[in-house]
């Protein structure tokens, strides 16, 4: 008989959508609570299980969740793109709004046994001393950052941490999980958003500016030390339901998601596009990134300190997740880059699949 009850922030976004329709087909799953400030995608629309509430996770959202009471929560509602101009309201929604989350799910008398959190890889900090052989584990501390997408994360996660051990909270296991750059079939072709692969791949139509970018990275521009490890968005579903149902989580763990094997490095990049690189200086892509922040007044995501993270490795240790629970990663880091295999490819235009046999 189905006896859970799943509460899903951001559920309008691109991991939450899909965290919606997976949890919602599953037997044991009796209703999923979507939450986002964001209208109900019709993605998940006509589903019976899926209640939707249209708020801000910052705001009071609580005593809409009381007839509910779920007993198993995500939380993947972020603002991932620095609001120009508007920081300090990108800073509420996240810091405040994950803070808010918390405090539900750690409170006295909370239904909550279950809290999975996305944080992010790259608030171990992208700097000039990593290099790609490493590979940052767990055990590591995060660093602090002057891109606010990694300081964010780095900062809600440090709340959730007090937070558990101050609460004493024994009947609740947290997982903690830090993606690298998520991708696949819905988020290449179902959900076309300025990122690096939109941009690589001539996908940026939208605008003028848009065009102009695609012409700009007709020759992939590359940094010594550039590289990225990709998680196929089947492969994030797959392993947060794991650690959302899974009794063997305990505690308060955080978990690197990083399928093992080779980094993706510039030139990997530019071959799979089709495309020549061209080496460049940081500095260079400092200029560049400061340039376009301005000129699109934030309309192109490069912000302060997001330069870096194109600048500098960041290569994490996914392995942790396999030796705790027997997750198999099901794509390799290129791969899923590459091919367009996975459970949304029938929305990939035939003209433009790569399918891995």
């Amino acid at each position: 008989m189905p006896s859970h009850t799943v509460l899903i922030t951001g559920a309008a976004g691109y991991v939450g959508a899909m965290l919606c329709r997976a949890f919602a087909a599953r037997p044991d799953v009796q209703a999923v609570v979507a939450l986002d400030k964001e209208p109900m995608p019709e993605f998940i629309g006509g589903d019976e299980k899926i209640t939707y509430i249209q708020m801000n996770t910052a705001d009071e959202w609580e005593d809409a969740l009381k007839p509910h009471r779920p007993d198993i929560v995500v939380h993947a509602a972020w603002q991932i793109r620095e609001l120009y101009g508007k920081q300090e309201i990108g800073r509420r929604w996240n810091i405040a709004g994950s803070d808010r989350v918390f405090d539900f799910c750690l409170g006295a008398g909370s239904p909550v046994r279950r809290l999975v959190y996305f944080s992010t890889v790259a608030s171990y900090g992208a700097f000039p001393g990593n290099s790609i052989e490493h590979r940052f584990t767990e055990e590591e501390p995060l660093r602090r950052s002057d891109y606010s997408y990694a300081e964010e994360k780095r900062i809600a996660e440090e709340h959730l941490w007090q937070k558990f051990q101050a609460r004493g909270n024994r009947d609740i296991a947290v997982a903690i999980v830090r993606p690298a750059a998520i991708t696949g079939p819905r988020g290449r072709f179902m959900r076309i958003r300025f990122g690096l692969q939109a941009a690589l791949s001539g996908q940026l139509k939208e605008n003028f500016l848009y065009r102009l970018i695609t012409r700009l990275v007709s020759v992939v521009p590359v940094t010594p030390t550039w590289c990225r490890q990709f998680i196929h968005e089947d492969d994030v579903v797959d392993l947060t339901e794991l650690l959302s149902f899974d009794p063997r989580v305990k505690g308060c763990e955080a978990y690197n998601i990083c399928p093992p094997g080779p980094v993706v490095r510039g030139m990997d990049m530019a071959r799979a596009v089709g495309k020549r690189t061209v080496r460049v200086s940081p500095y260079l892509v400092r200029f560049a990134f400061f340039v376009m922040w301005h000129v699109s007044r934030g309309k192109v995501p490069t912000g302060r300190g997001a330069w870096k993270g194109y600048s500098y490795p960041i290569a994490v240790d996914g392995s942790k997740l396999t030796r705790a629970l027997g997750y198999h990663y099901k794509t390799e880091s290129l791969d899923a880059f590459y091919y367009t295999n996975g459970r949304y490819e029938e929305y990939v235009p035939p003209e433009a699949r790569r399918h891995k046999v």
